[in-house]
């Protein structure tokens, strides 16, 4: 069973080999910190959470980096919106971050590097990049000499000669960047400082560094010249990821990454997610409505990682029955272990002692192997979700099944297990509040008055304590063996 990905540079599906044997260095081009996260990013970073816990499930040892870009025209636009600094601006949007992740269960990543933090390494890669002939000053700006690098567009497939046809119409040859610029498609490494903006000294002049080349800087200075895998949404593939291609490669002649993944874009009820269509969605505003986080792991999962998905109610409804249905899974060990004998003690049913159903484990890395399909690995997980939920229903309405307490406890700890390899989690509910209701014992008692008003064939009577039973959420089930009772 290996591991096979799609990778955007080959425009193919390879077998999955890295670079030191056993170990994953992996990176996302993380968020730009000037606003809350909105859907797009519950996606992206859903979507590489679960990679790189499956990684490390199949046995990985994975170094995760997730870069926050916190020098940005938006930020500093907001900050002069909001009369704060561009610094204030980041802090804020970056603590909003976390909290809205840690709602998602989304596990920290090893490292976040800001660029504020990479400025030496910033300007040592441009400083290279200058050394090799890559890069020419202009005026306090530093560019980037596109034409240079002759590999320039393998990643996109874009051609420097077919887009130079559209872009003579788009360009304004007034524009004073472009008059610095000795061919339209250099982009800026450094750019000379406004006035009132932040800025940092280099040998080029006060100024502060372009989007492309932090990047590129923050995966060397973290992860060394070449990675196994650079994730990111698919609206990254043209300009940036080609750009810090182009950046890193020219310096280091190596491959600045082994395989290139990309995540599909969310749309909203088919349409584009827009704050000018009035369909932008927050990942806190999703969630302040109401909506279970684990439903939107789901609803993210059901869809294969590359394809666009469509955020529309239904699919959150749909998305939210599925997460029922594998939460009631998830739970069946707290609501049934002690009656099968699992454990003494609440929420200690045997959980991490269970040895795991091989052949279901196998079938699960099967499907999830052929680059990361983890809607055929969910499909494994709602077998076994809807097998132990049946077998619940058996044990409240026989009193026992035919099933070996160990058997079932192999399943619903293979359940959990592979549940938690995507991040899907059920919070064990607390015992029912008895303090101010029947106690076992009395509930017991009403249950042999109603038995003995059954034998004089008082059925009124045995009708009424049942309704009373009920009222206090008790519901009799009556079998062969007697009555049975279980608290709602």
């Amino acid at each position: 069973m290996t591991l096979t990905l799609y990778n955007t540079l080959t425009r193919r599906q390879e077998p999955f080999e890295t670079v030191e044997a056993g170990k994953v260095k992996m990176y996302y081009c993380g968020v730009t910190v000037y606003d809350y996260c909105h859907l797009g990013h519950a996606r992206a970073c859903i979507v590489w959470d679960v990679v790189r816990r499956y990684l490390q499930f199949i046995g990985y040892e994975v170094r995760y980096i997730q870069n926050f870009t916190d020098i940005d025209d938006k930020i500093l636009n907001r900050a002069c919106v909001e009369h704060s600094s561009m610094e204030a601006v980041a802090d804020r949007f970056i603590k909003a971050y976390f909290e809205d992740m840690a709602r998602l269960g989304i596990k920290e990543a090893d490292e976040y590097p800001r660029a504020t933090h990479t400025m030496n390494g910033i300007q040592r890669l441009i400083h290279e990049l200058e050394n090799k002939g890559f890069a020419y000053p202009a005026e306090g700006d530093v560019y980037y000499a596109v034409r240079q690098f002759a590999e320039y567009g393998k990643l996109s497939g874009r051609k420097l000669e077919d887009m130079q046809a559209g872009k003579s119409e788009r360009v304004n040859v007034e524009d004073p960047e472009y008059q610095k610029k000795k061919d339209p498609f250099d982009f800026a490494l450094w750019k000379a400082a406004r006035p009132g903006e932040p800025a940092w000294e280099s040998p080029w002049g006060a100024g502060r560094p372009g989007w492309h080349i932090e990047c590129s800087a923050m995966v060397r200075d973290r992860l060394g010249d070449t990675i196994d895998i650079h994730a990111g949404g698919a609206d990254l593939i043209f300009p940036h990821h080609e750009n810090e291609i182009a950046q890193s490669e020219a310096v280091t002649g190596k491959p600045l990454a082994r395989y290139w993944l990309h995540n599909g874009m969310v749309k909203v009820d088919g349409e584009k997610m827009s704050k000018s269509l009035g369909n932008f969605t927050t990942i806190r505003e999703l969630l302040d409505r109401g909506v279970d986080p684990m439903a939107v792991r789901l609803f993210v999962l059901t869809a294969q990682y590359r394809t666009p998905i469509d955020f529309t109610d239904e699919a959150i409804a749909g998305a939210t029955n599925g997460w029922h249905t594998i939460k009631e899974g998830l739970l069946f060990g707290y609501q049934y272990g002690k009656k099968l004998g699992w454990g003494v003690g609440s929420g200690e049913w045997g959980v991490g002692t269970a040895s795991l159903l091989p052949e279901i484990v196998e079938r699960f890395q099967e499907v999830v192997n052929n680059d990361f399909n983890f809607p055929g690995g969910l499909t494994v997980l709602f077998e076994l979700a809807k097998e132990l939920i049946r077998e619940g229903n058996i044990i409240v309405h026989e009193g026992k099944t035919e099933t070996s307490p160990d058997e079932l406890q192999r399943q619903w700890q293979t359940l959990v297990t592979l549940a938690g390899v995507l991040g899907l989690e059920a919070e064990i509910e607390a015992e029912p509040d008895k303090s101010n209701g029947l106690s076992d014992a009395e509930i017991e008692a009403k249950i042999q008055q109603r038995q003995e008003a059954r034998i004089a064939k008082n059925f009124a009577e045995s009708d009424r304590i049942r309704d009373e039973l009920q009222a206090e959420g008790i519901t009799l089930i009556d079998s062969r063996d007697g009555t049975r009772w279980h608290r709602n």
